[in-house]
């Protein structure tokens, strides 16, 4: 027998058995030493209990009104593990998560109380682990104003009183470890808010894994072990993501990418099989994949992420989304990820009001909420939140080799009145609209991301004219690689919709953003946003006929190739799909069989093999010495040339495009130097889909000076076409 329960002691385990005891340890699991070892243990579903040691079973008893509190002397200091029995006779054993110590040293609770964890998936979370010679997963979430935190699961009936977790000083985070628990097990955390009730249950902020939507618990996954095989890659990928190199991007949503049986959506490694061979052989440099972290809503296409830390679910568990990774690098391919700190749902299980209050969100609606999306606003100001984000970043790219982040909606986070109306938002601490945290959290991960992992890139969707967005932090700038350039995507698409017709009123549209080309290291996207919410697709922005529409897509196609910046197209964009993308559908396989479809693919396949053998048209990209006009002002015959240069001794190249259906048979065009320039691609070839008219290969350019260039040449500029020609 054990003596009799002092005051505290009792009341302590009355609020272990009410649910309300926020430091379990200070009452159950072992007390003393032996021979006076006291065990105390906690479980609802028994009516008897014993400690087993070293083979002898010693009873446990039950404490006076106090249901399945049992206490016993349990004699020397090896684990025991505990039986229990129901009543009506069935019998467990089970061993005691109260015995164990902490897992969390005194660095982590440093660096977690000073929010500067830079791998802070390594501390909170679930890790399975051997913790004082037992298996089973640690778990440890931050809530510093929750009165109470236990971990529920499958494992103990969704109980939140019999894994209550111990709150670790003043970090605001709690852990346990609990025996027995391993990868594939299902978990939320059931939280006692500030004000004393009970929250929705929470999915794991840094879960590695989650389950299939609609269901929403985080699931254990242990994602150490992995064997890479991409070490050549990693060699080389910092050459391969330089300002100085080809960059084509194919923009990929994994879940409409390709279906399989039944409308399933392809997996990640399926994809490893079949999406790296597509993109291997139509020449694309990288791919992106439209948000991959775990999100509730398919509509959302992954831009209201709840599991910033687990790869979704839809395509297959984390090691499957390494070996995608894995297979791309092998292949030659960098992958970057959509990544969205910007804002996250309200959903009951996320990160709203996580311990009752707004602690990962701004609490006053003008900061915290987005009015366009019902989303909230990420708290950039709080040590804790920025360290979180951050962190986030650097786990993409470290645990699982990502080689950049494109970040979603940069130009929401920087102004303070983005989307809002006067009085709608609130000022900084100097009255202007600049939101300074978010900018100070887009720099540090900028700096930290790049100094942390060799060779990647971060790309910035950023709509304004923001100053500096790829410039050094050092400098002021925000410290990305490269900034998607919307407006030149803007006015161009705008321009190629117009009636040929009436083209020449809008000239400048495609010369414009040569005005500010080099004041970013740009990438010029053509993305998922322009062929959904009834915009149409590519090939419907196109005017004119059947004909005219497919040559006016390749024309521009070729200007793109053609102009200054690294590329990406959507997937579908490549064999101009017919339709508008749907999320719930594959994207027109069957369609892009059609001839005229083939046609645009071949081109794109041809304009992507192209542009990485000539460094004339991709080592300048981001540098002003690598562009020239020759033919920026014929408004009237909507024709635009130009030159691009690469370094000393690299050929240059001449582009020129006719934007009208009229065929010019001998347009005069100056040309860099006299001799034969090789035709080295031409949208209205046969074998694009267009009337096969050219120049018969080359044209032969004479010392007669033009357009303030040293030689010229007559030039045939076959009806919505555009041309490469190149000095052998």
């Amino acid at each position: 027998m054990t003596e009799q329960l002092d005051p505290k002691t009792f009341a302590l385990l009355r609020r272990v058995t009410d649910a309300r005891c926020d430091d379990p340890f200070a009452v159950l699991g072992p007390h003393g030493k032996d021979p006076d070892r006291c065990v105390t243990a906690y479980d609802p579903g028994a009516t008897d209990m014993w400690a087993v040691t070293g083979g002898t079973a010693h009873a446990l008893d039950p404490v006076p009104d106090l249901r399945g509190i049992f206490r016993g002397t349990v004699p020397g200091s090896k684990p025991y593990v505990l039986r229990g029995q129901s009543a009506d006779g069935d019998t467990w054993e089970t061993e005691d998560a109260y015995r164990f110590g902490p897992v969390l040293g005194e660095i982590d609770e440093y660096l977690l109380g000073e929010g500067t964890h830079r791998k802070l998936w390594k501390t909170l979370g679930a890790h399975v682990r051997e913790h004082e010679g037992a298996q089973g997963t640690s778990f440890a979430v931050w809530a510093p104003n929750a009165r109470r935190v236990s971990v529920v699961g499958d494992f103990n009936l969704w109980d939140g009183r019999r894994h209550v977790m111990r709150r670790r000083g003043a970090t605001g985070v709690w852990e346990i470890f609990i025996p027995g628990v391993g990868d594939g097990t299902v978990y939320k955390y059931e939280i006692v808010g500030a004000h004393g009730a009970v929250m929705p249950l929470k999915a794991d902020p840094v879960g590695f894994g989650s389950q299939h939507p609609p269901e929403n618990a985080s699931v254990v996954r242990d994602i150490t072990g992995y064997g890479w095989s991409d070490q050549d890659w990693m060699d080389i990928r910092a050459d391969n993501n330089a300002r100085t190199a080809p960059i084509s991007v194919y923009e990929v949503q994994l879940g409409s990418w390709r279906r399989k049986k039944h409308g399933r959506p392809i997996s990640y490694i399926e994809a490893a099989d079949e999406l790296v061979a597509y993109v291997k052989d139509m020449g694309f440099t990288h791919i992106e994949l439209m948000p991959i972290s775990e999100y509730p809503f398919d509509g959302s296409w992954g831009y209201q992420p709840v599991g910033m830390f687990a790869p979704t679910i839809r395509h297959g568990p984390p090691h499957e989304f390494r070996d995608l990774i894995n297979a791309a690098h092998t292949a030659g391919i960098g992958v970057l990820l959509d990544w969205v700190p910007g804002h996250f749902p309200t959903d009951a299980h996320g990160l709203g009001q996580f311990d009752g209050t707004a602690l990962y969100e701004h609490g006053d609606p003008r900061e915290g909420f987005h009015q366009d999306w019902n989303t909230l606003i990420y708290n950039y100001g709080r040590r804790e939140v920025e360290n979180y984000l951050t962190a986030n970043a650097l786990y993409w790219l470290d645990e699982y080799h990502v080689d950049g982040l494109r970040v979603d909606a940069v130009a929401s986070m920087l102004y303070r009145d983005y989307s809002r109306k006067h009085g709608e938002w609130v000022p900084n601490k100097d009255g202007g609209r600049e939101n300074y945290e978010a900018i100070a959290m887009l720099q540090h991960m900028n700096t930290f991301t790049y100094g942390e992992v060799p060779g990647i890139m971060t790309v910035a969707e950023e709509s304004t004219s923001y100053p500096k967005v790829s410039g050094p932090v050092h400098e002021g700038g925000l410290g990305f690689g490269y900034k998607w350039n919307m407006g030149w995507m803007n006015d161009t698409l705008d321009y190629m919709k117009k009636d040929p017709l009436y083209r020449k009123h809008h000239h400048h549209q495609m010369t414009f953003g040569l005005a500010y080309a080099f004041s970013e290291n740009f990438i010029l996207p053509i993305s998922h946003d322009e062929v959904v919410h009834g915009k149409g697709s590519m090939l419907d922005r196109m005017p004119g006929n059947e004909w005219e529409k497919f040559a006016n897509l390749r024309a521009y196609y070729g200007f793109m190739w053609g102009h200054p910046g690294k590329k990406l197209l959507f997937m579908g964009q490549e064999f101009a799909q017919a339709k508008e993308w749907n999320h719930d559908a594959q994207i027109d396989w069957d369609g892009a069989q059609k001839p005229a479809h083939k046609g645009v693919q071949s081109l794109v396949r041809d304009l992507n093999h192209l542009y990485a053998a000539t460094p004339a048209l991709h080592v300048k990209d981001c540098d002003p010495e690598g562009f020239q006009w020759i033919e920026a002002d014929d408004a009237d015959n909507s024709v635009y040339a130009w030159i691009r240069r690469g370094n000393p001794g690299d050929p240059e190249v001449v582009v020129i495009c006719n934007m009208t259906p009229q065929e010019h048979a001998a347009y005069p065009l100056g040309m860099p130097s006299a001799g034969v320039w090789r035709e080295a691609l031409n949208s209205d070839a046969d074998v694009y889909g267009g009337g096969g008219r050219g120049n018969a290969g080359s044209v032969t350019a004479t010392d007669t000076p033009s357009h303030g260039q040293a030689a010229s040449a007559r030039v045939l500029l076959p009806p919505l076409s555009t041309i490469y020609f190149i000095k052998d």
